[in-house]
């Protein structure tokens, strides 16, 4: 099963918090994150990045982004 984070109506760094958070959880895989801002999407990017996950997809529906990441 896919995991989510919805990250959507936190302010920042909440939306990071969050998704460090489920990541330390997972340890490696793929999850969606929700944000509904560009700030957030921004921030949550860098952070997983800095993690060693890689951004995969971020889609954005609206004005909501989700960002497909992943560790193998």
């Amino acid at each position: 099963m896919l995991k989510k984070i919805d990250a959507r109506g936190l302010s920042c760094p909440q939306p990071v918090l969050v998704t460090l958070k489920g990541m330390e959880l997972l340890e490696k895989g793929e999850m969606v994150v929700l944000v509904d801002n560009d700030t957030a999407k921004e921030n949550v990017a860098r952070a997983v990045a800095s993690k060693g996950w890689k951004v995969k997809q971020i889609q954005t529906e609206g004005n909501e982004y989700h960002l497909t990441i992943n560790k193998e």
